[in-house]
C-alpha cells in the first residue's frame, strides 16, 4: 500500500486532524494573545507584586514542556477537582496558557519599541497613561508585533503535536490510528510531515506578505 494509497484510504482521519490541529492552534492564539496582553502589562507595571507575578508566571511556563503542562491540566483536573476534562479543553487550556508567556514577551517588545516620546507627547496633550496606553501606544505597538503573532500561530500548529499524547484527535494521531490500521509505521508519518509542512510553509509566506505590507506603509 503506497503513501498515495494509504491517504485516499485514511483521509478522514487525516482532514479531522488538520481541522482539529488548526482548530487548536488558532483558539489557543486568540486566548493566548487576550492572557498575554494582560501579563505584558502587568509586567510592565510599577508595582511590584503584579509585576513578580507575571514574570514568574511567565519564566515557569517558558521554562516547562508543554507536553508536561498538558499532562498537568489533563490529570490535573481530576486529581485536583475530580473532573474528567474532555482532551481537546484540556490541550486548548494549556496550549493558551503556554501561548499566553510567549505572546506577553512579543508584546511586552512591542510596547518597548514604540519611542518613548510618544509617551511624552501625550502628557503634554492632558492624556492620562491609560488613555495614552489605549490610543497611542497599543495601536502603534499591535502594528510591530502583527508578523511575530503569525509566527507564533506557525509555530503553535507545530507545537500542538504533542496534543496527541492525551488522545486529541490531530494530525498525529491520525497518523497513529493510520499506523494501526494499516501496519506500515514509516508512511503514515511522512504524509503527516508533507502536511504539516504544507500548513506551515503556506502560513509563513502570509505572514512574510503581511510583513512586506506593513513595512511598505511605514
Amino acid at each position: 500500500m503506497g503513501i498515495l494509497n494509504l491517504l485516499i484510504d485514511y483521509k478522514y482521519y487525516y482532514l479531522t486532524g488538520i481541522k482539529i490541529t488548526i482548530a487548536l492552534s488558532f483558539f489557543s492564539l486568540i486566548i493566548g494573545t487576550t492572557l498575554g496582553a494582560l501579563l505584558s502589562l502587568l509586567r510592565l507595571s510599577k508595582f511590584k507584586i503584579p509585576k513578580a507575578v507575571a514574570t514568574a508566571y511567565i519564566e515557569v511556563i517558558r521554562g516547562t514542556p508543554m507536553m508536561v503542562q498538558i499532562a498537568l491540566v489533563y490529570f490535573g483536573s481530576y486529581v485536583l477537582m475530580g473532573v474528567d476534562m474532555n482532551t481537546f479543553l484540556a490541550a486548548l487550556i494549556a496550549v493558551s496558557l503556554n501561548s499566553a508567556a510567549y505572546v506577553a514577551e512579543i508584546i511586552r517588545s512591542g510596547i518597548q519599541s514604540v519611542d518613548k516620546g510618544q509617551w511624552e507627547a501625550s502628557k503634554s496633550l492632558g492624556l492620562t497613561n491609560v488613555q495614552t496606553m489605549r490610543y497611542i501606544i497599543l495601536p502603534q505597538a499591535v502594528k510591530n508585533i502583527l508578523p511575530a503573532l503569525g509566527n507564533e500561530f506557525v509555530t503553535l500548529i507545530k507545537e500542538t503535536s504533542v496534543a496527541s499524547t492525551i488522545g486529541v484527535l490531530d494530525l498525529m494521531h491520525a497518523s497513529k490510528i493510520v499506523q494501526s490500521n494499516s501496519y506500515k509505521a514509516f508512511e503514515p508519518l511522512v504524509i503527516v510531515a508533507a502536511i504539516y509542512f504544507i500548513l506551515t510553509f503556506t502560513l509563513s509566506k502570509l505572514v512574510g506578505i503581511l510583513e512586506r505590507r506593513l513595512s511598505y506603509h511605514d
